[in-house]
């Protein structure tokens, strides 16, 4: 931690400087829409969903698969190895109770119910992407890797994660895995980090993970950052971007993305295939929990951005696309909608 260019004067910190909260002069408006807005934050039932376990039992017939199990949390196939980001399977995230965010969308498949993993890759320490009782239950029934940003090991190895499974990584760092066929690099974004107090004592990451014929970018959370050119330089052309859309405000669009500068993002970082994460599961932010994927679709029309948006739990093969319907919308919403594919 002490050798890297980000750690500075005991913390870690991003190539631009950014305010790690609410941007100044924004709290107070921030307040009063926290406590008066009338968005709805959680949808009235859980959203559609679909059992993952006969579709992961049957042959990959591109070489890549994707399912998408909420939030931040995907299971990627590529070329024989499997590879699962910043997975959280509890119901509330954060030690404080009953106070604590706590999921409207249910995990649709069961952690135990996991195929053999060969990198559980996690982009930083925040509740929502680092999870005690995941990790635990991880650390017990699989063998993989731990893949991370610097500092994050500490958690892990607190937790019982012997050490020998940690890796942690600087941007522009890579871990080689099963032989070489796998390599997992950490790439800059723009966000902070912390728990419970202490900010920006551990690193912060996106990843992009590679085999012999696949690249996926993996943002984390971020913001909007020209570093995302120099990731596309260097380790693009990429076959996947997920990119998170959700828990975006105006006044912290400098440390998350929202779904317009996620297709900016997705501009520097060559384009190609965009499936939006870090949306849909837990109510972290003002908006109403459907404006992220509402507003990402009205604004990749107008770009004529390929989007993959899968339901939870529905294993699909990015190479050949997917049609994209509004499924999070009610029924007799959707059918009132001019057909979002063909709008595409």
């Amino acid at each position: 931690m002490q050798a890297s260019p980000r750690f500075v004067n005991g913390r870690f910190r991003n190539t631009q400087r950014v305010p790690v909260g609410p941007k100044p002069g924004t709290r107070m408006d921030v307040a009063r829409e926290y406590l008066f807005g009338g968005q709805a934050r959680r949808p009235p039932a859980p959203l559609p969903a679909e059992d993952p376990m006969p579709a992961l039992s049957r042959p990959i017939e591109t070489g890549f698969r994707t399912t998408w199990l909420g939030h931040s949390t995907v299971l990627l196939e590529l070329d024989g190895l499997r590879v699962l980001t910043d997975p959280v399977w509890s119901e509330r995230i954060s030690p404080f109770g009953i106070a604590a965010p706590k999921r409207f969308q249910p995990v649709p498949m069961r952690i135990d119910a996991l195929p053999a993993l060969d990198a559980i890759v996690i982009s930083h320490d925040h509740f929502d992407h680092l999870d005690q009782p995941t990790v635990v239950a991880l650390a017990a029934s699989q063998r993989a890797p731990f893949v991370t940003s610097l500092g994050v090991g500490m958690y892990l190895e607190a937790w019982g994660v012997p050490h020998e499974r940690i890796i942690e990584l600087d941007w522009w760092e890579h871990a080689t895995l099963r032989g070489g066929d796998l390599v997992l690099t950490a790439t800059p974004s723009q966000h902070f980090s912390g728990r419970v107090g202490k900010r920006n004592y551990t690193l912060w990451s996106s990843f992009v993970i590679q085999t012999v014929n696949r690249r996926v970018f993996f943002s984390g959370d971020t913001a909007l950052t020209p570093e995302f050119a120099d990731v596309r330089m260097k380790l693009g052309p990429f076959d996947l971007v997920m990119l998170e859309i959700g828990g975006f405000h105006t006044a912290w669009d400098h440390i998350h993305l929202g779904p317009g500068n996620a297709l900016e993002a997705f501009d520097l970082l060559g384009g190609g295939r965009l499936m939006p994460v870090h949306w849909g599961t837990f109510n972290l932010a003002l908006h109403a929990w459907n404006d992220p994927p509402d507003q990402l679709v009205t604004l990749a029309r107008d770009r004529r951005v390929e989007l993959v948006m899968p339901q939870f739990g529905a294993p699909f093969e990015p190479d050949r696309g997917l049609a994209l319907e509004p499924w999070w919308r009610p029924r007799d919403v959707r059918d009132a909608i001019p057909d979002v594919a063909a709008a595409l």
